[in-house]
């Protein structure tokens, strides 16, 4: 049975889906926006072929996407964690620090968008996610 301290690694994933309907906000209104003020045809929102977005819409747009990807193996991980009653220090502190570096990848990625900045950042949240994974699998092991 899970005690109070394992169900801590659970945090950091409510904090991840708050970025994701931050980020779902943000293309709503300015979804909903460009189709009032006529910039855009709501047609293209059946299929998504024709008209293309704007491009500031579409970084928003593929930014959403992108909390879809990778961080689902992160979402993976701390259940894996917590159902296993392997939670400890480190990984609630690499939890956070994953949803750390989304928060400022989803930042740079919607307002300056230098490549090179969010590459490095979305590289980081990687590093992040394998000690995570590899964490677990040596806690795993060695109990």
């Amino acid at each position: 049975m899970a005690n109070a301290a394992d169900s801590l690694i659970l945090y950091p994933a409510f904090a991840m889906f708050a970025l994701v309907l931050i980020v779902f906000g943000m293309m709503a209104r300015a979804r909903f926006g460009a189709v009032g003020r006529g910039e855009m045809n709501p047609g293209f929102y059946k299929t998504y072929r024709g008209d293309e977005e704007p491009e500031h819409m579409r970084v928003i747009t593929r930014n959403f996407i992108n909390l879809f990807e990778v961080p689902v193996l992160f979402y993976v991980v701390v259940l894996m964690t917590y159902v296993t009653h392997q939670t400890n220090g480190w990984m609630i502190a690499l939890a956070w620090a994953y949803v750390a570096a989304r928060y400022a990848h989803s930042y740079v990625h919607l307002t300056s968008n230098d490549v090179l900045t969010r590459f490095r950042i979305y590289a980081a949240s990687g590093v992040i996610l394998l000690l995570l994974w590899a964490s677990l699998l040596l806690k795993l092991l060695a109990s």
